[in-house]
């Protein structure tokens, strides 16, 4: 379909992509080491897997501003095919992130209702034969949101020792048809941050909120529970005694309220009996009453010692090699759009990147609310019609029956 858009108010979004690229050469401190705004001539960028492609299950890509937007040369890569994988990786100028502050950034609008499938991107070391790039090439960082029904979360994985490591953290990816901006920051002192729209939604230490490494302490192999230790706070009391009479009261007893029925027949039904309830005054197995324990002593608390596999490692969420970015995503929805891809070590020029892209979601926005304006127009003209037509069969019918 062709893409509805609305241009006033909006003319600077199309040229996005030359303001972004203005904001970080302002920066001149500023390491760029990735940038892509899917502009003309991207695909000699980027590069299709063939793993998919041979089992008729790769989805095709469009570049496209989608449907509804503010700006319709704002092009970004559209997934296009419902029920399948895509695997497309760009490549960079090699990097180390070693005592550095990593920024990875990039957007994604679900134009579809994604239903499950995945909108995250990975970052990879070298080594990628990009041809061959599937779910099962070793990544550095995957970053990004992943929905599946009501199964909705934004991924932040990093790589370590060969094991991914999954945030222990949920946090909610923002699923609307809209343009969202997905910023994961990470320090070189060990601590993230990760950002919607410029806007905090978690953070914290690296350390405390992945399982990178085994505990610091561990309970001492050594040490065992004493077995004279009573860890028991209550004792049945050793004085009480059971009431007298107290196993003579029967569980059930006759119903007082029952009585024989009128049809009954003892030579046919039997000799009556009236049926047994629950006796009110039976108090169960008698258990002597508990008091507090005179030789309680609390709850054992194994003793700790310092785990000596423990040991602190200051290269965690920091790698080496940094030469590849990807999207390896399964979809069953297709629609979503990819774009203003940006991996930097500067928070101030990824922020200003994120409020350049602003500006496209309002413009989406404001193309929707018009949308919604011109479908409602048009739904109230075609009521219309056929209010007149209604009209003109009801002025017929009368005059035929007038000339009858």
């Amino acid at each position: 379909s062709i893409p509805f858009f609305c241009d006033h108010g909006f003319e600077k979004m199309r040229t996005s992509s030359i303001i972004i690229a203005a904001l970080l050469v302002s920066f001149v401190a500023a390491e760029v080491y990735f940038s892509e705004n899917f502009e003309e001539g991207w695909e000699k960028r980027w590069v299709e897997s063939n793993v998919k492609k041979s089992e008729g299950t790769a989805g095709n890509w469009k570049w496209t501003a989608g449907k509804v937007t503010g700006d319709a040369d704002n092009k970004g890569i559209q997934t296009g095919k419902d029920a399948s994988f895509y695997q497309l990786s760009a490549k960079f100028d090699e990097f180390s992130s070693k005592g550095k502050d990593l920024v990875i950034q990039f957007s994604v609008k679900f134009e579809n209702p994604i239903e499950c499938g995945g909108g995250y991107i990975k970052v990879m070391p070298a080594g990628l034969d990009q041809s061959k790039f599937e779910g099962e090439s070793p990544y550095n960082i995957m970053f990004g949101p992943d929905v599946c029904g009501f199964t909705k979360r934004v991924h932040v994985i990093f790589n370590y020792k060969g094991t991914n490591h999954l945030i222990k953290k949920t946090i909610a990816p923002v699923t609307d048809s809209f343009t969202h901006v997905y910023t994961l920051i990470v320090k070189a002192d060990q601590t993230y941050t990760v950002l919607i729209d410029n806007n905090k939604v978690e953070g914290g230490s690296l350390l405390e909120d992945w399982d990178f490494l085994p505990a610091k302490e561990i309970k001492d192999p050594k040490v065992s529970k004493p077995a004279d230790w009573v860890d028991d706070k209550q004792i049945p009391d050793p004085t009480a005694v059971k009431p007298d009479g107290w196993d003579s009261i029967p569980e059930l007893i006759v119903d007082p309220e029952a009585s024989k029925p009128e049809d009954w027949d003892d030579e046919l039904d039997g000799e009556w009996e009236a049926p047994l309830i629950a006796n009110p005054e039976y108090q169960g197995e008698w258990e002597a009453p508990l008091i507090d324990n005179p030789a309680y002593k609390g709850e054992w608390v194994h003793p700790l010692i310092p785990n000596p596999d423990y040991k602190e490692d200051s290269s965690i969420g920091s790698y080496e090699s940094n030469a590849f970015v990807g999207i390896e995503v399964w979809q069953v929805k297709s629609g979503s759009i990819f774009d203003n891809f940006l991996i930097t070590d500067s928070v101030e020029a990824a922020s200003e990147a994120a409020k350049a892209v602003a500006q496209v979601r309002e413009g989406e926005k404001q193309a929707e609310e018009e949308v919604k304006a011109a479908e409602a127009a048009e739904a109230a003209r075609l009521a219309a019609v056929e209010n007149d037509a209604t009209a003109d069969e009801e002025e017929v019918h009368v005059h035929d029956h007038d000339e009858l």
